[in-house]
């Protein structure tokens, strides 16, 4: 929602705004929603043995549905995002059917979860990237100028490394069921030290962005995201779970951190002509 009404004022003097465009931003988030809840319902399908382990108090686990039941539901919600997608623009479609390829294929064959690293890019190139370009797409803005390009590429580089922070409950339900992940390979300490250029580097690049004209000079504040990546890091080596969400506090924080820099950069986008910078 954030980054497809940023992209509308960003690009305000060619895309005239509609009245109706706050419609348009909730039906294209609720697409995107949808591609989500698929996902989850098949990865859920798939990952049966693995969560018996280390999440049995979920729904397939607790016979509270049944997994072919969760994987026919979740080709149901592929089909309807995916329809919903194509009726809002070409590009926007073409995005959502990029992002369906990605996840349908992390969980079945040629099932890129099981993959060392590949399985960290798998996911974070449709959060990361198609994401952010699906998202910019959605009123006509053109997904391939700089500065979607640019955020989505900060976006990708960030998730590669903070998916890695996901396995740290499921280390040993992975290694049971053939998952290769960072944490049940090095462990919690060689794992944070290997993600760590990619959480933090990123948002170091912006102001390089800036000096090269890729993006504007308003969104330097999001250099400071930084901070986050460092308290993440050693919540990594804590190892904590967390008491309010599913997973530990490193993986609530990561996308805590994700959220603020969408939200971040659409907010200095908005607001860019009164700001003092």
């Amino acid at each position: 929602m954030a980054i497809a009404t940023a992209s509308l004022v960003y690009n305000r003097h060619q895309i005239p705004i509609p009245p109706d465009w706050h419609i348009t931003v909730g039906q294209t988030s609720l697409t995107i929603v949808l591609v989500n809840a698929a996902s989850n319902a098949l990865n859920q399908a798939t990952d049966v043995e693995a969560d018996k382990i280390s999440k049995p108090y979920r729904p397939i686990p607790r016979g509270l549905i049944r997994a072919d039941t969760s994987q026919s539901l979740a080709y149901l919600l592929y089909l309807f995002a995916l329809l919903r997608a194509v009726t809002i623009n070409l590009w926007f479609g073409i995005f959502i059917f990029l992002i369906m390829v990605f996840t349908v294929t992390y969980s079945l064959p040629p099932r890129m979860k099981k993959y060392l690293f590949i399985n960290q890019v798998w996911i974070a190139i449709p959060r990361g990237l198609f994401g952010i370009l699906a998202s910019w797409s959605v009123f006509g803005a053109n997904p391939f100028t700089p500065t979607p390009l640019a955020i989505g590429l900060i976006s990708t580089v960030y998730l590669i490394g903070g998916m890695s922070t996901k396995d740290l409950t499921d280390a040993e339900a992975d290694k049971k069921t053939g998952v290769k992940t960072l944490i049940n390979t090095y462990g919690n300490t060689k794992t944070a030290l290997i993600i760590f250029p990619f959480m933090f580097f990123p948002f170091l690049f912006i102001p390089i962005f800036i000096n090269q004209g890729v993006l504007e000079p308003y969104v330097w504040p999001l250099t400071f995201l930084v901070i986050f990546s460092l308290i993440i890091l050693y919540l990594i080596l804590k190892g904590k779970e967390s008491d309010v969400f599913e997973n530990v506090n490193a993986w609530s924080l990561m996308y805590f951190q994700y959220i603020f820099f969408a939200m971040g950069f659409s907010l200095l986008t908005i607001f860019s002509d009164i700001l003092p910078f």
